[in-house]
């Protein structure tokens, strides 16, 4: 019964920031890296951000770095995304994932996901 649930999202105008998280229940959470990825409409799911399971090693996709933080409190079963000088096309929904071993943006390698939570970004 692994669970994944995101918060945070919301509507924002461009330049605002938005704190996303990302609570795990069901397994043990310091044991897996973690990701974060979006989808817009129209578009395939892309990796945003991955954090390896002591947070020491973090990995952005072009579009987000120096603008987005990923971060982990393990002791909170808890991931986030800090995201600073949002821009109109980060709008999407953005999903947290999971993985045992899996360390990277492959959307189609983790074998855990939440249901995501929109961020909405307006001129």
């Amino acid at each position: 019964q692994v669970q994944m649930v995101e918060s945070g999202g919301g509507l924002v105008q461009a330049g605002g920031s938005l704190r996303l998280s990302c609570t795990a229940s069901g397994l043990k959470f310091d044991d897996y890296r973690m990701g974060w990825f979006r989808e817009a409409p129209g578009k395939e799911r892309e990796g945003v951000a991955c954090i390896s399971w002591s947070g020491r090693g973090t990995s952005y996709a072009d579009s987000v770095k120096g603008r987005f933080t990923i971060s982990r409190d393990n002791a909170k079963r808890t991931l986030y995304l800090e995201m600073n000088s949002l821009k109109p096309n980060d709008t999407a929904m953005y999903y947290c994932a999971a993985d045992r071993f899996y360390y990277g943006l492959g959307s189609n390698e983790y074998k855990y996901w939440g249901q995501g939570t929109q961020v909405t970004v307006s001129s």
